[in-house]
């Protein structure tokens, strides 16, 4: 893998390869990656891995007309072949009026904010094993648990690189370290499991190993003996690791592509109160050790925090060039790029602010409600909103959490669900989107 001045170096030579083959403008996207994880099942070694990657992505315009192409051979002369066929592509392509680079006045020109997202701290397998062995051991050691599914530890390094044929050239790499244990309660049919897993771009930000262990263990011990809920409406409580899923489904509703393609949900509501007043969304792409944290965008713009939510009310959508072109408005700095295409759109490290309430008053007045801890199936339209999923968690019965149930659907629609959303004080950052417990009243839940 590169360092991040070489991948940008790697980066502008394709540029000027490409422009020598023929095409009016050009865009490069290096990316690279390099992994090794260790997993223990039982306090023996289960698996070793290293990986590494690196793929070099060449956008060329010929006109109106463009074509993307890839490749993870860097070499001068697998690049020289790329830029030809790449022109070759654009040249028979039909012509689209949107497409085309982000535009020249509003490139990022530096320098980068140094966001603190690479740890100098190396980890050798032997350090690995000992932290998965570690992780795991507390998660055995929790009373009823009677069986494992292992503890993971690994350590992944990133590098990005961005040039353009119109000026902006930039890179930024980042470290990731994960831990994660999976535990089994239990005997026979009656078997229960659930796990536990933190990341973090610094070794020092991760909780204790114990603690992640103990909270895999307890996990899976309190799943024992689900019961079966009734059907009917009833409030649904979701646990902050299943609610940042309501704000992803906004925020992809929120994608200018998709509102341009007259594809989301949120269409005809842009002007409305959305929510309560009291809830706002932030994304901050600059956040310090953000999990999601990057200087620029796919396209080269700058990035900033920005409310996406205020007051309840949407902020405006989200838009890559391509879609600021088609809606008239201006590109938001959430262009993302994947392997190979045009960019997408993204948000980074994005929060629903806490409420006032702990989790306890949050939960106090219901009489008979849900608190969901995990989510099942992918049942969400995103262009209708209609919201339909597999469930486990538990009952609240009278204003307490009570025993474990299982094999439930909760469902509504995103629309009534943001309108009917509280939020606890309990919020903590340790995901790309991080929310406290949240509540929603009038939820459809499908049991016996």
């Amino acid at each position: 893998m590169l360092s991040p001045q070489a991948a940008q170096d790697r980066a502008a030579a394709l540029i000027d390869i490409a422009r020598a083959a023929g095409a009016d403008a050009a865009d490069a996207v290096y990316s690279g990656s390099s992994s090794e994880s260790v997993a223990v099942r039982l306090g023996a070694l289960e698996d070793v891995e290293r990986s590494e990657a690196e793929h070099l992505d060449l956008r060329v315009f010929v006109g109106r007309r463009s074509a993307s192409i890839g490749s993870s051979d860097l070499s001068d002369a697998a690049l020289k072949e790329l830029a030809a066929r790449a022109v070759d592509m654009a040249r028979a392509a039909p012509e689209d009026l949107y497409a085309g680079l982000a535009p020249e006045e509003l490139l990022h020109r530096g320098p980068f904010a140094d966001l603190d997202s690479h740890d100098p701290m190396a980890m050798t397998p032997a350090q690995l094993r000992e932290r998965a062995l570690a992780v795991e051991n507390a998660a055995r050691a929790v009373p009823g648990v009677t069986n494992s599914e292992g503890g993971h530890a690994s350590l992944a390094h990133r590098v990005f690189a961005l040039v353009t044929s119109h000026g902006f050239a930039g890179s930024f790499g980042g470290t990731m370290h994960g831990i994660s244990a999976t535990a089994i309660a239990g005997e026979g049919g009656a078997m229960q499991r659930d796990y536990a897993w933190r990341m973090a771009r610094h070794l020092a930000d991760l909780p204790p190993l114990e603690e992640i262990g103990r909270i895999a263990g307890q996990r899976a011990v309190h799943r024992l003996n689900p019961g079966r809920l009734k059907s009917g409406p009833m409030p649904v409580v979701f646990d902050p690791r299943v609610g940042g899923s309501l704000i992803s489904h906004l925020a992809g509703a929120m994608s200018g592509s998709a509102i341009a393609r007259r594809a989301s949900f949120l269409l005809g509501h842009e002007d409305e109160q959305l929510f309560a007043p009291s809830v706002s969304i932030h994304d901050d792409p600059l956040r310090l050790r953000g999990l999601s944290s990057h200087p620029f965008d796919g396209e080269g713009l700058a990035t900033a925090p920005r409310a996406l939510v205020e007051g309840g009310r949407l902020t405006g959508w989200l838009m890559d060039s391509a879609a600021a072109r088609q809606l008239g408005g201006t590109p938001t700095g959430h262009a993302a790029r994947g392997a190979g295409g045009a960019p997408g759109v993204t948000t980074s490290n994005v929060h629903l602010s806490p409420g006032t309430v702990s989790v306890a008053e949050l939960i106090a007045d219901i009489a008979e409600g849900v608190f969901v801890t995990e989510l099942i199936g992918h049942g969400v339209n995103g262009v209708t909103g209609d919201y339909s999923r597999g469930a486990s968690g538990f009952r609240i019965v009278k204003g307490e959490i009570a025993g474990p149930v299982a094999e439930f659907t909760v469902a509504g629609n995103l629309i009534d669900m943001f309108r009917q959303l509280s939020a606890a004080n309990d919020l903590e950052w340790h995901r790309s989107v991080n929310v406290p417990t949240i509540r929603v009243d009038g939820m459809t839940v499908a049991g016996d």
